[in-house]
């Protein structure tokens, strides 16, 4: 059991997955960073002036209903699915000129005297 469970967590495919949740922790602290502290200040700031308050965060509804921790977090996802899109985007059109530039490879010599024999026994 003990091997059977180190296998499954050696696999490749589960250390990727930690290494992309580690990578998407890491990269959501920078989409918040620029929420709070570029685009807040930047886009949102008169809008926030004129309802005298300093972070997008701060909005409330009826005192307790915080709408502005809502609009963070639809900012926040809708710039992390464009970048993800592009990242995708980019690797997709890698991906397509690697298989366009891969020449079909040379038959050996091996391959090719088979060849020979093939086409006499033919004639």
């Amino acid at each position: 059991m003990i091997k059977e469970f180190k296998d499954f967590a050696m696999r490749g495919n589960v250390v990727d997955l930690a290494i992309g949740v580690i990578i998407g922790g890491a990269f959501g602290k920078i989409v918040g960073s620029l929420i709070d502290d570029v685009i807040t200040p930047l886009l949102l700031k008169p809008a926030l002036e004129a309802a005298h308050l300093s972070k997008l965060e701060d909005l409330t509804a009826f005192g307790s209903v915080k709408y502005g921790v809502f609009i963070s977090s639809v900012i926040n996802f809708i710039i992390v699915a464009f970048v993800l899109f592009m990242i995708i985007k980019g690797l997709n059109a890698a991906k397509r000129k690697e298989e366009v530039a891969a020449p079909a490879p040379e038959p050996s010599n091996q391959e090719k005297l088979l060849m020979e024999i093939r086409d006499a026994l033919k004639k």
